[in-house]
């Protein structure tokens, strides 16, 4: 929501007047200077939408005011113009509407339009997120990195690196719109109060690693060639795609980064697969690409990277992650019900090559159980265990 600067107003005087914490006014607004306002100048308020109201007889400001729990002073700063004296039956007016609802939903075939939808919609209303493109995927879909917070402790998110476990990216976004939600309303999550957590830390999360893969599993051959053919080539020529783990190229990406991908290669498929295939070389693929490009710039604290299934969270990699990492690990065990394991018989994945680059904590979080893509009737709980790793990774 847009309101326009008046003579003697502040950034300050707007945090007070909706009620809202007054850093997340001052980074919605980062290109202005808060102390250089000037009037007529065009101010996000995070948190708000607007409604238009049209005045009816025995209308007042104070009335329509008193009906929406904001101050009068709230609705003239969003209207310029209108005064208590000037109003006039049929006049339309926006009236300030804040928001305690979600957004996302979620609980629905989560396609890459569906998750850009969702993202456009968030960074309308809570303006403070930070929307970057980190690269784009084999058929040019851009990958949204978004971004919450502004403390030192720099912790990341992922899911969808797997076509068919696609049900990981609306668990993330569900839960980005509850913690964007309660930032702006003063709120708590499971007894947290989430606002300590916005100067402590920097969230980055990219939701979707491999939309054009999520697409094929959700929607079916794409229209564009040579992909169409290529995926009917793969898939030996079978239409049902709902097994599909790989990109749209047929590399497993959970499979392409350089932590022992040698051994990936020589035991795991040699060409093309819907799942399985390591690629031809470490990173050969746009989104590995972007993802390890990402990693570097960020410098990441921890890693959290979400797949399906099996109710376990791996941890370890070639005894290279810190001590912390069973502290944390345990933790999140504890709030989930899931299961940790430290070793595994696989390499070359994105978590292994975390370690293995930085040796600090990393995680891949395995939701539900059953042969994926799993089916929707898994989704809310699902999220209640998800929730409590979450909200762990904010405060350990």
């Amino acid at each position: 929501m847009d309101v326009t600067v008046r003579q003697g107003d502040s950034l300050w005087y707007y945090s007070q007047l909706f009620s809202l914490p007054f850093q997340l006014i001052v980074d919605s607004n980062r290109e202005i200077n808060p102390s250089q306002l000037f009037i007529g100048q065009s101010i996000k308020i995070p948190g708000f939408v607007t409604t238009n109201v049209s005045i009816s007889r025995g209308d007042s400001l104070w009335l329509i005011a008193q009906q929406s729990g904001l101050p009068v002073d709230a609705i003239l700063v969003t209207n310029p113009g209108v005064t208590p004296t000037t109003l006039q039956i049929g006049q339309v007016i926006r009236v300030p509407v804040r928001v305690t609802w979600r957004v996302v939903n979620g609980k629905e075939n989560y396609t890459y339009e569906k998750m850009i939808e969702d993202i456009n919609q968030l960074v309308a209303i809570y303006p403070f997120v930070i929307n970057e493109s980190i690269g784009s995927s084999v058929m040019g879909k851009t990958l949204p990195e978004l971004r919450i917070g502004r403390g030192s402790k720099r912790l990341h998110m992922n899911g969808s690196f797997h076509a068919n476990e696609w049900i990981t990216t609306p668990i993330i976004m569900r839960f980005l719109n509850e913690y964007l939600v309660s930032l702006t309303n003063f709120g708590q999550i499971r007894g947290l109060n989430m606002l300590p957590f916005y100067d402590l830390t920097s969230l980055s999360t990219v939701p979707m690693v491999d939309p054009d893969g999520v697409n094929l599993v959700i929607k079916g051959l794409p229209e564009e060639e040579p992909y169409r053919s290529n995926v009917l080539d793969i898939n030996g020529g079978n239409t049902d795609f709902s097994t599909w783990k790989a990109n749209i190229r047929g590399v497993d990406l959970n499979n392409n980064y350089p932590a022992n991908w040698e051994i990936e290669a020589e035991r795991k498929e040699q060409q093309p697969s819907p799942f399985n295939y390591p690629g031809p070389s470490p990173l050969s693929e746009p989104e590995s690409i972007a993802m390890a490009d990402l990693t570097y710039a960020r410098d990441f604290a921890r890693i959290l990277t979400f797949h399906t299934q099996g109710e376990v969270i791996f941890w370890g990699y070639e005894n290279l992650e810190p001590p912390e990492a069973e502290v944390i690990v345990e933790e999140f065990a504890r709030v989930s019900g899931y299961r940790p394991i430290r070793e595994v018989d696989s390499y070359a994945g994105y978590r292994d090559w975390y370690i293995q680059e930085y040796q600090r904590p990393g995680y891949t979080i395995e939701l539900g159980k059953g042969i994926s893509p799993l089916p929707l009737t898994q989704f809310d709980e699902i999220y209640q265990e998800t929730l409590g790793i979450f909200l762990a990774n904010l405060y350990m």
